[in-house]
């Protein structure tokens, strides 16, 4: 059995921090905004109050319901192992720690959508010359965040800096 790696596991404070930031924030948005209805905040940046059953993209989101307690597995799965990960793995770069953290409060946050409201809750509304990338939230910007530091992680591995004595 692997000894579990406190150093690692003090990073879980940014997934909670991701957490409540996020929540809060939708919180905000379901209080504070109309459905589909934008409120424009910059030439291309409006705040959209949009509910999303589906995954990234609104992947699924025409299906018939099924798709709710997928994506709630799926996602207990993947927080479940990136948990281990965090847990049990040496993990020297801090990228890597930093990236499982954000990945573990965002996964969590929109989990927690789900499950309350049966479908994720997006707000987030960039456009550009009537195209609009597709609407998200805290916990998906801190989900893409986590991803990308992790793949730098792999393709840009840190130098280790080796000490001789001559």
């Amino acid at each position: 059995m692997s000894r579990v790696n406190a150093g690692n596991l003090r990073w879980l404070w940014l997934s909670l921090v991701v957490l409540v930031a996020d929540q809060l924030s939708k919180w905000a948005a379901l209080v504070g905004l109309d459905y589909a209805r934008p409120l424009e905040l910059l030439p291309m940046f409006n705040l959209t109050l949009l509910y999303n059953t589906g995954a990234a993209f609104s992947f699924l989101a025409d299906h018939d319901g099924w798709q709710r307690w997928f994506f709630v597995i799926l996602a207990m799965v993947i927080v479940s192992g990136l948990l281990a990960w965090l847990a049990f793995v040496a993990i020297e770069d801090r990228r890597i720690k930093v990236g499982i953290a954000a990945l573990l409060g965002g996964a969590v946050g929109n989990v927690i959508d789900r499950v309350a409201y049966g479908h994720v809750v997006d707000f987030l509304d960039f456009h550009w010359a009537g195209w609009h990338w597709p609407a998200f939230n805290v916990a998906d910007a801190a989900i893409t965040i986590g991803v990308i530091l992790i793949i730098w992680a792999e393709l840009r591995p840190q130098r280790q800096v080796s000490v001789t004595n001559d």
